[in-house]
């Protein structure tokens, strides 16, 4: 499951400077943006420039091989049972085949990431610019660094067969809510979502189960698509049976880099 040995020797290149990392992304100019209607020049050139940050994404990650995304929060220190079980998880994910892919940052996706260096795995991350500077992880083999967070999340699902989530807030919300959407509506296929943390998450859970199903807001196949456990084993046996079985890891590097195209 892991990238041919022409794009192993490419990946070891990361995508950008670290000084770049946290750059100030000009956050009057994106509310702009968001708020109605602008000047048929503003909105042509910000179509341009997401168009770019599309492709940008897609060529810088276009050979980091079958992925695993592991959403969680960026608040846990290194000391908390979360950020543990994230690393076990980054490790067995690597020891699986899988690149670990994560939103770039501190806590869950640290660790995450550092468990798949420490296996010797992959580890990829897709960062997102904030006003407030963040740093990267020392664990990311190759990082790329997105203004808008809708083609952060573009990346983060287009190249995993498998999500994970940990303990977070609003942002894991989101992230979960997102992909399940996407399997729910067959944007993506039934890949496999996987909830870490029984007591953290069961009061959502109990909400979708009993709320939402009861008010046939969604069907009970929906809420039946998210796997709840506390195993680092189960979650990544969850993801490999589902990407060997069920996908076949389809996905296989048939063209080399290209330097010109920013790969």
């Amino acid at each position: 499951m892991n990238p041919t040995s022409d794009s192993q020797a490419d990946l070891a290149q990361p995508a950008a400077s670290t000084t770049e990392w946290g750059k100030s992304p000009g956050v009057p100019e994106i509310r702009q943006f968001l708020q109605g209607p602008q000047t048929r020049g503003f909105e042509l050139s910000r179509a341009v420039r997401i168009f770019f940050e599309l492709m940008r994404g897609f060529r810088q990650l276009h050979f980091v091989g079958p992925c695993v995304t592991v959403f969680g929060s960026a608040r846990f220190t290194e000391e908390h049972a979360s950020y543990l079980l994230a690393r076990e998880i980054g490790q067995r994910l690597a020891q699986a085949g899988f690149t670990v892919m994560t939103g770039g940052g501190p806590g869950i996706m640290e660790a995450a990431n550092r468990g798949a260096k420490e296996a010797g795995g992959y580890s990829v991350g897709c960062n997102i610019e904030l006003p407030q500077e963040q740093k990267p992880n020392p664990y990311l083999d190759r990082w790329v660094t997105f203004r808008h967070f809708f083609v952060r999340k573009v990346m983060l699902v287009k190249y995993s067969y498998a999500f994970i989530a940990m303990p977070g807030g609003f942002g894991t919300l989101d992230e979960i809510f997102e992909t399940a959407t996407l399997i729910q509506t067959h944007k993506i296929k039934d890949f496999p979502l996987i909830i870490v943390g029984k007591e953290y998450w069961q009061p959502l859970i109990d909400f979708m189960r009993g709320r939402l199903v009861e008010a046939k807001t969604i069907d009970p196949i929906d809420a039946e698509r998210i796997f709840v456990t506390d195993s680092a084993e189960e979650a990544v046996g969850l993801a490999r049976d589902a990407a060997v079985r069920q996908f076949g890891l389809t996905y296989v590097p048939k063209v080399k880099r290209r330097w010109f195209l920013g790969e």
